[in-house]
């Protein structure tokens, strides 16, 4: 049989999609990314934001007129839109065979055969489990670079945010799994592991008492085949100078952090629910680039949430322009059913939304262009991406770049380059913001 699968939403979902593959190709199932030949297909969904939830419904409605007029038997939805909306999803979409939560993507061939046997079903498991499917994960990433869920579910609560009643509690996967996983990834080929969890820097304060993401990296650290190691995902309050410390001391850990700060005004970082003040974020950031010179800060915020001013928007911006992050996103406010934030008052339009979002994206362009500018003269070490098609030129990343969201580098050369090599460069260029450069 040929199962198409569809993953979306952020890597942490990709990692399950990436299992369930594992799963589903230790049975000798073929993969097709043509709906047309697919014997079954399965959405992967997401339903963080509106956005996300629109492209979700859309994917499996879309997919579900495949099941009617095509050759398709079985239609699975995975995820957290199935965790979420299970019923509704049975209810209004008839052709949807098999639904999976969160937890229950260990279930993913008990799935295939029931729907394949004309069963319908939710299969659920708590909301709190932790699967760990000892099956060997099927990269989609290229091979050379992949992301490790180091832990699953969030604690914070933050009211905006709808990841806990979905995702349960915080809780870490046990170390030497993780370094298993490892193992194996290096084994595949890969050479950069990006560490991923609604919150990387609580790791192993459930199961170890403390937390333990600094003796983590170290393990990781001592992998072979291992060059890179980047983190995501940093909640800036639990920084700790151990972490600090193993940054500074591994050379394999990326000087990049990714500190998802939402806001800098102290009214609005208290109404989201945030553990943090603006004048601690100006300390930790400070205290990073104090620490590590060369750290490469990714942040996001979240624009036009309720109660927003004008003027504490401008404050925003404020911070924005003294901070200068080296990478920002920002994201419209998006009021989430079930949420205390979706019912706070005094709700912002989207009109206004977007303008305050166009306002910042527009201040942290100049910001990037600077620092690509900045950048001319200096000798980078490039993992290479990929050749651009019919040209002399090849396309890479930096240890200042995540893969998917941050920029690129450009390389010409008439040398022949693989995907996940590794290569010494020297900028010559910038363009908005990605660089250009020449091999050394």
């Amino acid at each position: 049989m040929k199962i198409l699968f569809i993953s979306l939403g952020c890597d942490k979902n990709l990692v399950d999609s990436e299992v369930m593959l594992g799963l589903l190709a230790s049975r000798g199932y073929e993969m097709t990314d043509d709906e047309e030949q697919a014997d079954v297909i399965v959405v992967n969904t997401c339903c963080f934001i509106h956005d996300a939830k629109e492209e979700s419904i859309e994917t499996i409605l879309d997919m579900a007129e495949h099941k009617k007029h095509g050759k398709a038997k079985a239609l699975i939805v995975t995820g957290c839109l199935a965790q979420r909306y299970r019923q509704e999803i049975f209810d209004e979409i008839p052709e949807v065979d098999e639904v999976l939560g969160t937890t229950a993507y260990d279930r993913i061939l008990d799935a295939v055969d029931a729907a394949m046997d004309g069963e319908h079903e939710v299969m659920l498991s708590d909301v709190d489990a932790l699967p760990l499917p000892d099956t060997k994960r099927q990269v989609t990433t290229g091979g050379h670079f992949a992301y490790l869920k180091i832990a699953e579910g969030c604690d914070k609560h933050c009211t905006y945010c709808i990841i806990p009643k979905i995702r349960g509690n915080f809780r870490s996967v046990p170390m030497e799994h993780l370094i298993r996983e490892a193992e194996e990834l290096a084994l595949q080929g890969v050479k950069e592991l990006i560490l991923v969890a609604q919150e990387t820097t609580m790791y192993g304060k459930d199961l170890y008492g403390e937390k333990s993401l600094p003796l983590l990296l170290r393990r990781l650290c001592r992998v072979d085949g291992i060059r890179w190691i980047r983190i995501l995902y940093c909640y800036p309050e639990e920084i700790t100078d151990e972490l600090i410390q193993v940054m500074k001391e591994e050379p394999k850990v990326c000087h990049y952090l990714d500190l998802p700060i939402q806001h800098a005004n102290d009214t609005i970082l208290a109404r989201m629910g945030r553990k943090t003040s603006k004048q601690e974020l100006i300390d930790i950031i400070g205290k990073l680039r104090s620490e590590i010179p060369d750290i490469c800060l990714r942040t996001t915020l979240i624009t036009g949430f309720p109660g927003e001013t004008e003027e504490q928007h401008e404050e925003l911006m404020g911070f924005v322009d003294e901070m200068e992050f080296d990478r920002l996103g920002v994201f419209t406010y998006s009021p989430e059913e079930d949420t205390p934030a979706a019912g706070m008052p005094d709700q912002v339009d989207e009109e206004t939304k977007l303008d305050r979002q166009e306002d910042l994206m527009g201040l942290q362009q100049m910001v990037a262009f600077d620092t690509a500018r900045d950048m001319i003269g200096e000798e980078v070490l490039v993992m290479i991406e990929g050749k651009v098609a019919d040209e002399d030129a090849y396309v890479g990343r930096t240890y200042r770049d995540a893969p998917n969201v941050d920029g690129l580098i450009f390389i010409h050369t008439d040398e022949e380059l693989l995907s996940g090599d590794f290569a010494k460069v020297r900028v010559t260029g910038a363009a908005e913001y990605d660089l250009i450069g020449e091999l050394l």
